[in-house]
């Protein structure tokens, strides 16, 4: 099933070449991402030998799946940026700064799903607009979807995992330091990744 895409016909471009199986149809509905059972992440390299992985605490997104027609599918996120954390207070710190997020200026970034393509088995790949310090550009996700379950309290959960890859420099987080050695102390390229389990709604 392709999770994500736009609503609007004008827009949508049917990508799956695959037919749909018919289990997935029941999945039809609105769902709210659950906060407390998923995670967005990313990593960062440091000093040009290391990986510094951080997380957003708090966020919130919603997502229309159709499982009988996946490019009616659709997904937004919101993502609070002072809620990062890498584990250390000082890091933590300059990152909300003018340095990088300006958070004062932009509490917020969101993406805004656009396209979505069925790739086979459980693989999809999902194009949408990040948007970050005002900027909007368009991120592509590779996405595993991992199933659909009821928990103990009756919730009717998705899940899926997912992995992308963005040079932050396009949204204009270009600080850095030059190192003695040679390189730099931040890496451009930043690597994201999500973990999600969205509870559909009654």
């Amino acid at each position: 099933m392709g999770i994500f895409g736009r609503k609007d016909n004008e827009t949508a471009t049917a990508t799956t070449t695959t037919a749909v199986n018919p289990d997935l149809a029941a999945l039809t509905g609105e769902y709210t991402i659950d906060p407390a059972h998923s995670t967005f992440g990313f990593v960062a390299r440091h000093a040009m030998v290391t990986n510094i992985k951080g997380s957003f605490q708090d966020f919130t997104g919603t997502l229309h799946l159709d499982g009988a027609d996946p490019a009616a599918s659709t997904a937004t996120i919101d993502v609070v940026m002072e809620s990062i954390d890498t584990g250390n207070a000082d890091r933590d710190g300059h990152l909300k700064s003018a340095d990088f997020f300006k958070t004062d200026e932009f509490p917020t970034m969101t993406f805004r799903s656009t396209k979505a393509e069925a790739l086979g088995g459980d693989d999809y790949r999902i194009t949408g607009d990040l948007t970050i310090l005002g900027t909007t550009k368009p991120l592509t996700i590779d996405l595993e979807f991992n199933g659909a379950a009821k928990d103990p309290f009756g919730n009717e959960r998705v899940g899926f995992e997912g992995k992308a890859e963005i040079l932050r420099s396009e949204w204009g987080l270009t600080w850095n330091a030059a190192l003695e050695t040679g390189g730099v102390l931040v890496s451009d390229k930043i690597k994201l990744n999500f973990d999600i389990s969205a509870i559909k709604q009654a």
